[in-house]
């Protein structure tokens, strides 16, 4: 009897540490919301539950999830640090009011793919709001039915800035941009060169209009960065400087393909190329009313496809250093 005891008494006694066992911890959500009525003590996981900022939002979704936008509001400066999708489809004027450095900065890790749809970014002319949204990491950036306004901080304004360690894909389509830019080289995107990078950009109905400058690529300081990007069906006007520019004096590139794009109003130069390795290819698009129409200095190239409109700016047209054409 005592044996028979023994085997129905130890199966029992196994059973009891699973018993006392902690239950698993639940994983992140992939879906979180955030509202201008939620509130940060919130799990953010349910439309009942939202969050009232991106950034409680964005630490509480598993990598790779979405942050859903419920209504309008101020949703609160923001460092992303992993992929995330955050959206607003159709709820109203959502997105950030700034007077930080940035409203947006995303440091990231390599691989890391982050989407920004239908915000408005907007730093109010504020002295501390330097950027509307920094690269400093991360693989890809997806930036879609955006406004992003009036970052003139101190120390710069840029709309977007990219100035990574390593290689960056920047996709910018149907947004605004206007309004940045303090001096100098700010403005409406600049895309900068640190030792490992490299930026391939593409920009597709976009408008940039009355920053300091439009769009800049710079390349210096010995680097072999390569700083690439597609300009196209995009509108460059009215800035108080240059609109579209290139620089690189180092074995790096800066290399535009401006496509079926205007480019008019701006107080400086149209399109500039500044260096043996700034190069601009030209193709289908509108080059008037600037104080200069096209220039290449110091052995920069801007090279037509034969299909442009340069004329009625205000200084010299200009001409390209080189044609070729469509195959």
């Amino acid at each position: 009897m005592r044996s028979m005891a023994r085997l129905f008494i130890l199966p029992a006694a196994a059973l009891i540490p699973a018993a006392l066992a902690a239950p698993a911890a639940a994983a992140p959500p992939t879906k979180v919301w955030v509202s201008h009525a939620g509130a940060d003590s919130a799990t953010c996981g349910a439309v009942a539950s939202p969050c009232a900022s991106f950034q409680r939002a964005h630490d509480n979704a598993t990598a790779g999830g979405e942050v859903g936008v419920l209504d309008p509001g101020d949703y609160g400066a923001l460092t992303i640090s992993k992929s995330v999708n955050i959206t607003n489809d159709g709820s109203g004027e959502a997105g950030i009011i700034s007077t930080s450095t940035f409203a947006i900065l995303i440091n990231a890790g390599v691989g890391a793919v982050v989407s920004l749809r239908g915000l408005v970014l907007d730093g109010i002319g504020a002295p501390g709001a330097n950027v509307g949204i920094g690269v400093e990491g991360g693989s890809a950036l997806h930036v879609q039915r955006c406004v992003i306004r009036n970052f003139q901080g101190n120390s710069s304004g840029i709309g977007i800035f990219v100035q990574s360690g390593h290689h960056v894909q920047l996709f910018v389509s149907d947004s605004l941009i206007y309004n940045n830019g303090t001096n100098g080289v700010t403005g409406g995107i600049f895309i900068d060169s640190i030792v490992g990078s490299s930026t391939d950009a593409v920009l597709d109905h976009v408008h940039l209009e009355n920053n300091v400058n439009g769009i800049g690529l710079n390349v210096c300081c010995g680097l072999p960065t390569q700083n690439h990007v597609i300009v196209r069906d995009s509108v460059v006007s009215g800035n108080a400087g240059n609109g579209i520019v290139a620089t690189s004096t180092d074995p790096g590139a800066s290399l535009y393909f401006v496509d079926g794009s205007t480019v008019v109003n701006n107080a400086g130069t149209g399109i500039l190329a500044t260096g043996a390795h700034a190069t601009v290819l030209l193709s289908d698009s509108t080059v008037s009313r600037n104080g200069a129409g096209i220039s290449a200095a110091d052995s920069g190239q801007i090279i037509s496809y034969g299909d442009n409109k340069v004329n009625n700016n205000v200084g010299a047209d200009g001409a390209p250093t080189a044609n070729d054409s469509p195959l």
